[in-house]
């Protein structure tokens, strides 16, 4: 692989938006990346994840997808991470290969979750078979057990894995066990991987053990303000960070309450931003009316430290 520039601070979980009949809608796109860039300050992301329905678009739309934010993200952003994991391994490794020749930034993978594996030999066997598709581009193992169910601790997978995919880079770490995250960084800080934390309205504590920044769906509409978590944490200002942090999961405590998935997430963005990101793909439904008045009035009334 070249040199590269690191991957830290935050990268947003990007959202497919969708015409009214669910069909994607690739135009907004480069509106969508100016918005992230100019009023998020945000300058990564990590496309056809879960917040992007990923595993809900047929493969042909996941490389139109991948093919637009490459185009449009040219000059304007720092990485493009390709989500490329699939159910089937055939299709997962021509999504690789897909990425690597619109020269992605990086690709990630989640581990299947219907046929799932039940060990640390199944996974890596299974992620190399990915990895080695796209033998330049740095790869990224997406940690999310709580939609996977493969509980197999990211401590153990580590132990050995450059030796099997020389590509491994990092780790998107969408889970609450701060324990496994920490071992991860501890053992691993020879080998320069990147830890992206991705439960949000966690991640003050996840930067506190080492995480080198974030991946998720608030940075879409609370990038700049998470953005001002990061400076205070830096200097270091923790009273100032916490009260980012506290904020943050003041809103998402509300809207969890009313129920707040992919569909909610693009309703929320909906409105934030001005930019239609559309209904989400069957068999989720849109966000209620109801909700939209109550998460944008929930919104307006949270005074960040800024002053906004």
């Amino acid at each position: 692989m070249t040199s590269r520039k690191k991957l830290q601070g935050l990268v947003a979980a990007t959202i497919t938006p969708m015409t009214p009949d669910g069909q994607i809608n690739l135009p907004v796109i480069r509106q969508y990346v100016d918005y992230l860039v100019n009023k998020q300050n945000v300058k990564n992301v990590f496309v056809n994840g879960t917040t992007g329905e990923g595993l809900s678009l047929s493969i042909q739309e996941r490389k139109q997808l991948a093919e637009e934010w490459m185009c449009q993200g040219k000059g304007k952003l720092d990485h493009v991470i390709i989500h490329v994991g699939a159910l089937s391994l055939p299709e997962s490794q021509e999504l690789a290969r897909h990425a690597a020749a619109i020269g992605a930034g990086g690709i990630a993978a989640i581990a299947p979750f219907f046929f799932r594996p039940t060990n640390k030999g199944e996974l890596v066997s299974l992620l190399q078979k990915v990895a080695s598709e796209a033998p330049d581009v740095p790869f990224y193992y997406y940690h999310i057990p709580p939609l996977t169910g493969v509980k197999i601790r990211v401590e153990e997978l580590l132990e050995g894995i450059k030796e099997q995919i020389p590509t491994f880079q990092g780790v998107k770490f969408s889970d609450t066990d701060l324990l496994d995250l920490a071992q991860c960084i501890h053992k691993n800080e020879a080998q320069q991987l990147e830890f992206l934390y991705g439960v949000d309205e966690q991640l003050l504590g996840a930067l506190a053990v080492g995480a080198d920044g974030a991946v998720g769906s608030t940075y879409n509409y609370l990038g700049r303000q998470t953005n001002l978590m990061l400076e205070a944490f830096a200097k270091p200002d923790l009273a100032l960070a916490r009260k980012y942090q506290f904020l943050t999961g003041e809103f998402l405590s509300f809207v969890i309450k009313l129920g707040f998935g992919v569909a909610q997430t693009k309703a929320v963005m909906t409105f934030v931003s001005g930019i239609p990101m559309g209904p989400p793909r069957l068999p989720l439904l849109g966000a209620s009316e109801e909700f939209i008045a109550k998460a944008k009035a929930k919104l307006d009334s949270i005074v960040w430290p800024d002053g906004d």
